[in-house]
């Protein structure tokens, strides 16, 4: 079984919404990076020298590659990354992964029912 790191950068508020629609397409759970910053095409803004910036996380999802990219889909419809500033996920391959031999039975009915 292969898999992929989907790497989510998005709003707080909108973590777990992004994280249950992930889990009805398929996800099997996710880690929470939380108080992550970052700087987008424009430059934040400030406030006397405070920044005004909303609070990020940073959301991993390890994914059966089959189920990558409607997953991928999810989040970007759930987290509302068409609007500007909203965030951004993106997927690597992973070469190997240890830990998720006890997942690996229940995904494998998953995927052979969506493909």
């Amino acid at each position: 079984m292969h898999f992929k790191l989907i790497i989510a950068l998005l709003e707080t508020n909108k973590v777990d919404d992004v994280m249950n629609a992930a889990r009805e397409v398929g996800a099997t759970g996710a880690t929470v990076i939380s108080h992550a910053r970052g700087e987008g095409l424009n430059k934040n803004k400030t406030f006397f020298g405070l920044s005004l910036e909303t609070q990020r996380d940073v959301v991993l999802f390890l994914v059966e590659e089959h189920l990558s990219r409607m997953i991928l889909e999810k989040i970007s419809e759930v987290g509302e990354f068409e609007k500007e500033g909203a965030g951004i996920a993106f997927q690597i391959d992973v070469e190997d992964a240890v830990g998720v031999a006890s997942q690996v039975k229940s995904l494998t009915e998953v995927v052979e029912e969506k493909i």
